[in-house]
């Protein structure tokens, strides 16, 4: 089978949905370690409150690209 053959294949929309589905538990745990971690950190050290926090936020924006990648990913790969 052809690599043209192969991309040509058309997938169930439903499949999609449930790969969506399950590429976004990755970055949902992701951002609960994210958040959670960075709340102890705070209770620990509160002078170092906005330090933490960007780093919160900074990890917050890497998980759901993640997330977004996996929204995106099957448009591109099943045109």
């Amino acid at each position: 089978m052809s690599l043209i053959a192969a991309a040509s294949t058309n997938i169930n929309p439903g499949l999609k949905s449930i790969g969506y589905g399950l590429s976004a538990i990755g970055p949902g745990i992701g951002v609960g370690i994210v958040f959670g971690q960075g709340v102890n950190a705070i209770a620990r050290q509160p002078e170092l409150t906005s330090t933490i926090r960007t780093n919160m936020l900074l990890g917050f924006a890497f998980s759901e690209a993640l997330a977004l990648i996996g929204l995106v990913a099957p448009f591109i790969y099943t045109s």
